[in-house]
Parts: C-alpha cells; structure tokens; sequence
C-alpha cells in the first residue's frame, strides 16, 4: 500500500465515523453526559446540599412511592393547564389585535411592555388579595407569567406579514376576516408558535413559583416543606419533576407547531 492509498483509506474511515456518529441520537447522549457529571460532582464534592444523581432519584421513587408525589403533580398540573390556555387565548387575541391595528397597539402596548418587563412575582400579594390562597391566585400568577411574551410574540407576526399578500388577497375580492384567517395567521404562525414555546416555559416558572410563594399546595408545597427540613434531595428530586412537565408540555406545543406549520419547508426549520 502506497502513501496515496494509505490517505484514501484514512479518509473513506473518517466518513464512516462521521456518518455513524450523524445516527447518534444528541439529546440521550447529552442526558447521560449531564447525569454522568451531577453523579461525579455529587460524589467528589461530598456536599449535604448537593448530592448525586442518584440519591436524588432514590428519594424520588421514595415520594412516589408514599403517595407525595403524584396528588402534587395533579394539583400542579391543573393550575399549569387553567393559567396556559387563559395565556395563550388571550395572549393569541391581544397580539392580533395589536398586530393588525395601530390604534389597539398605541393603547395597549404600553401596559403590555410594563407587564412584560415588571418583575411577574411582585403581584402575588394582589392575587393573594383579590383571590384568596387558592387556585384562582396560581393561575393568575401563571398568566402574567405567560401571557404578556405570548403578545409580544404574536403582534410582530403579525406585523411581519408581506404586504403583498394581503394586497394579493384583497384584489381576489377577500374580505377583512378571510385575510386575517386564510392569510395573516398562516403567514404569522411558525414566530407565533414561537412564542408560544417561550410562553410555556415562563408558565411552568409561574406554576411553581405561585405554589411556593402564594398557596402552599403542589409541587410547590413539597418544595417549601423540603427547604425548610433543608433536605436538598427532595428539593432537587422535585426539580427534575418540574424539568419533566416543562419538556413534556414543550414537546407537546412542538408537535402542534408541526402539525400548524406542515408547510414550512424543513431547510426554513433549520432541517439539514
């Protein structure tokens, strides 16, 4: 075998394992580099207040197993579904509105910002006020987590519609509803779902964080419970049910995404 040979060959490997290694699914290998690091990190650092991997999950299936966990997980879950709807509805409606007429955007828009930048948790005690420490309070903490982005989201999709084709629509005779549905909202919707995965992650911030500091229920209950026992298996064993929810509720926004957006070409989606 010649240098030349000797060349192709490494090369033609080379290819190989790049190709092998294009089949490997990312996001497994990923979670198992992260557990591998908590599980070593866990274990060097000796620390009560972070320990491994393991220990987190053996005291998970200890809550479960006692019942803890999944009435909690219910309750949570409940609060996450009420306050997501109400955001995406009228964070949906509100962002149309704002998108598609200047007046709406110059009277709302500076409430909507505010909300959006203002600190979600200062108005606890006013929910706290108005609703009492139940469920009504949650979701309204879940809402001003989600809702605002939502609209924020939709109003430049909608902003962002070629002109032309609402021009094209409305010399084939299309009226102001047909241009909004058959037009503005296909047109706008790969950003306004979009928003809608940004929405989701802030809801499930929401959930958790008015269970904690509002009504001591859910999730958030074992959480307050736990931090006050300083026991930081329990707390970390609830984080990664809360990581759960918040991936499984962004899988589920992202199947409807591609079911909405089916026309989008894959090489638009980042596809290669």
């Amino acid at each position: 075998m010649n240098a030349r040979d000797g060349v192709v060959k490494v090369r033609s490997d080379v290819v190989k394992v790049r190709h092998g290694l294009a089949h490997v699914p990312a996001a497994p290998v990923a979670l198992a580099a992260g557990a591998a690091a908590w599980e070593l990190t866990g274990r060097l650092a000796d620390a009560s207040f972070f320990p491994p991997i393991s220990t987190v999950l053996a005291r998970l299936a200890e809550l479960t197993g006692d019942g803890t966990i999944l009435p909690a997980l219910r309750d949570s879950l409940v609060n996450l579904a009420l306050g997501l709807v109400i955001s995406l509805v009228g964070g949906l409606v509100v962002g149309v509105a704002m998108g598609r007429f200047r007046k709406v955007e110059a009277a709302l828009g500076v409430y909507v910002y505010a909300l959006l930048t203002a600190p979600s948790l200062v108005f606890a005690p006013v929910f706290f006020s108005l609703f009492g420490a139940g469920r009504g309070a949650i979701v309204a903490v879940v809402v001003t987590y989600a809702m605002f982005v939502v609209i924020v989201n939709t109003a430049a999709a909608i902003r962002s519609v070629p002109a032309h084709l609402v021009e094209m629509a409305r010399s084939y005779g299309a009226g102001e509803v047909q241009v909004l549905l058959r037009v503005m909202l296909p047109a706008a919707a790969p950003m306004i779902m979009a928003g809608a995965r940004l929405g989701v992650g802030r809801a499930v911030t929401g959930m958790i964080n008015g269970e904690m500091f509002i009504a001591v229920v859910g999730l958030g209950h074992i959480v307050t419970e736990a931090g006050g026992r300083f026991d930081s298996a329990s707390v970390l064993a609830v984080l990664l049910v809360v990581i759960a929810v918040a991936l499984g509720a962004v899988a589920l926004v992202q199947a409807v995404d591609r079911r909405v957006t089916r026309w989008v070409p894959k090489t638009s989606r980042g596809h290669r």
